[in-house]
């Protein structure tokens, strides 16, 4: 594998788990939505992640992963409005966004960076 292959998949690993649990919600139904979003976006990431990680041998792996996940999320966003709902469908255009360019390195690294930044938005939706 090589380092920058590598690098991305240790990136996706990581943003994929990180900040993940979504906590601090306000209001008791906020609280159930959110949990229950949490639950949901949780279980589909790792699919993302599992499905991501045979991206170290086929970086497209990844874009078809993010595809398919996207497509989960934004649908699960259909389930929910307001800000949850936003931020939802932000982190499933994301994950739809992502693309892999074995010459371009850093900015295959940049979508997927991206991430981390939708899933503090769902967790700003939740607090």
């Amino acid at each position: 594998m090589t380092p920058p292959r590598r690098r991305l998949a240790l990136a996706v690993a990581t943003f994929a788990f990180a900040g993940m649990t979504i906590t601090g919600c306000g209001a008791l139904s906020q609280a159930v939505d959110c949990n229950t979003a949490a639950a949901e976006v949780t279980t589909i990431m790792n699919e993302f992640n599992t499905t991501a990680a045979s991206a170290a041998t086929d970086p497209k792996a990844l874009e078809t992963a993010g595809k398919e996940a996207g497509a989960k999320v934004k649908t699960l966003a259909g389930n929910y409005d307001g800000e949850v709902g936003a931020a939802l469908n932000d982190l499933a255009t994301g994950l739809e966004g992502i693309k892999i360019d074995g010459s371009d390195p850093a900015g295959s690294m940049e979508s997927v960076s991206k991430l981390q930044g939708f899933i503090t938005k769902i967790q700003q939706a939740c607090s």
